[in-house]
């Protein structure tokens, strides 16, 4: 049974660590933390989750977008775990857009981010896979990629009015 983890909240040393390569991707163990990291971000409704978040220090992270009510104009994308990952290159243009962060509850961010990228990563059966993203979906795999170099978004704000309580986010947009 996947069971949803505890979330390692600002303040934890281990969300500002860099994380360790996955070495062997069929290890069980890294096989159990997908499956875990897929019902934390489901019920906590995240649109991704990065292994470091629920105090495992490995490059991985989820991308499972779909509308919720964190984020209820997000597109539908199937859970994908994304082992090793990296940005292979990316467009000229930055995009500001709100994030939040199951790590960092209650607060909103404006943050620049890269509107398309290209990106490698090896999924949970091992093949590599090189995609293009763009939107919201370049977004979060920007921010979770973040989380496996020690970085949250509330560090990537330009200025202090860029951050916001989640309720004056919620009342400014909706």
């Amino acid at each position: 049974m996947d069971t949803p983890l505890e979330i390692a909240q600002l303040g934890n040393d281990i969300l500002r660590r860099k994380a360790q390569s996955v070495e062997r991707i069929d290890d069980p163990k890294i096989q159990s933390a997908i499956d875990n990291l897929i019902a934390t971000a489901r019920l906590k409704n995240g649109v991704g989750i990065a292994a470091p978040q629920v105090s495992q220090s490995y490059r991985l992270f989820i991308v499972a977008s779909r509308p919720n009510e964190r984020y209820p104009d997000a597109p539908e994308m199937e859970p994908t775990a994304m082992l090793n990952p990296s940005i292979l290159s990316h467009g000229e243009e930055r995009v500001k857009g709100w994030e939040g962060c199951l790590s960092v509850p209650g607060f909103r961010g404006l943050v620049p981010r890269y509107e398309r990228i290209e990106v490698e990563y090896w999924d949970r059966q091992g093949r590599r896979n090189v995609r293009e993203l763009s939107g919201f979906i370049a977004r979060i795999f920007q921010h979770e990629l973040d989380h496996l170099n020690g970085i949250l978004f509330i560090d990537r704000a330009e200025s202090p009015q860029d951050l916001v309580s989640e309720e004056d986010y919620w009342n400014l947009h909706h």
